[in-house]
């Protein structure tokens, strides 16, 4: 199945004649015809709420495209917490999921009357000490140990820095209901970037037999549970994508089985989702600069890691279109370079490509999410601009590029900064 951009040779060359390359462009109405799928695929639970993990593309903009659907922040940070103040987000649109959590970002979040997840049994009382404890609190949930789907394994839980032993979160409730919390919530992040239909409702099974042992434990009002991220989509063509829509189903069917019967029916389902919001609706778009024959085939372009740090960091598949060569067969083998002093600055290595001439436009794909965001200044590189694709095919600048002025301004204390940038 091959992956197709969302822009056209003739619009990607429209909008560089605004803002040149590189740049991040987002499809606003394939982004809103996505939540509108996620939030049919869970209506049957009356409080459902998607809650768009900031993280994955902190942008104004596109918040305000996701409040209009419907859909609700996650946020780890006080600069997180202060944009989505800025998009109108408040009170319970807000689920503030944070570790290792500073004094000022706890009381910035409390101040917005935003849902609390806590992260440890210790930040009860530091929640306590440094602002007070809500009527409605959640508490994160660690069960230790590797998680799989029938024989594979999907991720390390037992390795990862975050959430509370079974133990533990018995002790977090009932301190937490000394204190005043009179609802709670549930959640917990198993696995990342699956792409399989049976992830969700496993975790939902997972977590519903927890809340009715908890319910048990200590007679807490568990109002909701929280699926966090994980789900993933399909950055190789010949992966499956995801279903929604039977992801959705799947855990229905497990809080039918689970929740119902315990007399829990009215808990409302969360999700928490950065990557399937946004992650297909993003491109890098690039344009080539330079070609390079030595042992093997270069193409260099005015993109880098720092535009896209996921191929260096993580060995990630992104696939690339060569705008206006769709239909010519692959039959050059390269790989695709940016102009860091890193040996893996790559996009692509010994990929099979069009022939790529200098001046094309490429297109990588699937960067709308934990692409822009995970960006960086190495070797004095710029942070590069962010464009809406509105839904009636005009573009937006949403981000402009940043400028040398930019990069200098944290000296602007110093002589250095006025010299530099004497006019």
């Amino acid at each position: 199945m091959e992956k197709k951009p969302f822009i056209t040779l003739e619009q990607a060359q429209r909008i560089i004649e605004d803002v040149p390359t590189p740049f991040h462009i987002y499809d606003e109405k394939g982004i809103r015809e996505n939540a509108r799928r996620v939030n049919k695929a869970f209506a049957w639970n009356k409080g459902f709420k998607e809650y768009f993990a900031v993280k994955a593309t902190p942008n104004p903009y596109l918040l305000q495209i996701l409040k209009e659907e419907g859909c609700g922040v996650d946020c780890s940070s006080y600069t997180e917490l202060l944009m989505s103040e800025a998009c109108g987000f408040k009170g319970d649109d807000i689920m503030f999921s944070s570790n290792d959590t500073p004094v000022e970002d706890m009381q910035k979040a409390c101040e917005l009357g935003a849902q609390i997840n806590l992260d440890d049994l210790t930040m009860v009382d530091f929640l306590d000490r440094v602002a007070s404890v809500p009527e409605t609190i959640c508490c994160r949930f660690n069960p230790g140990g590797l998680f799989s789907l029938g024989n594979d394994i999907m991720d390390n839980p037992g390795d990862a820095k975050y959430g509370m032993t079974e133990e533990q979160m018995i002790q977090a409730y009932k301190q937490l209901m000394a204190k005043g919390a009179k609802h709670f919530g549930i959640h917990s992040f198993l696995a990342s970037n699956t792409v399989t239909n049976e992830y969700y409702p496993m975790l939902a099974g997972i977590l519903f037999r927890l809340a009715v042992r908890l319910k048990e434990a200590t007679g807490a009002h568990i109002s909701f549970i929280n699926l966090s991220g994980g789900v993933g989509i399909d950055y190789r063509p010949e992966q499956p994508c995801n279903d929604i829509m039977a992801i959705g189903e799947g855990v229905r069917r497990q809080f039918e089985e689970i929740l119902v019967p315990a007399g829990m029916g009215d808990i409302a389902i969360y999700t928490e989702m950065g990557r399937f919001m946004l992650g297909p609706y993003g491109h890098l778009v690039t344009t080539v600069l330079h070609e390079k024959h030595i042992q093997k085939e270069y193409i260099g372009v005015d993109a880098c890691a720092a535009n896209l740090m996921r191929p260096a960091m993580y060995g990630s598949y992104h696939h690339i279109t060569v705008l206006g060569k769709e239909g010519a067969p692959c039959d050059h083998k390269y790989d695709v370079t940016g102009g860091l002093c890193e040996n893996n600055d790559k996009f692509a290595v010994d990929r099979m490509l069009p022939k790529i001439d200098i001046g094309d436009i490429l297109v990588i794909h699937d960067t709308g999410a934990h692409g822009f965001s995970m960006g960086y200044n190495y070797n004095g590189k710029l942070r590069s601009a962010e464009v809406l694709l509105k839904e009636d095919g005009t573009h937006q600048l949403i981000r402009r590029a940043e400028t040398p002025e930019d990069y200098f301004a944290t000296f602007d204390f110093t002589p250095f900064f006025k010299d530099t940038f004497k006019k």
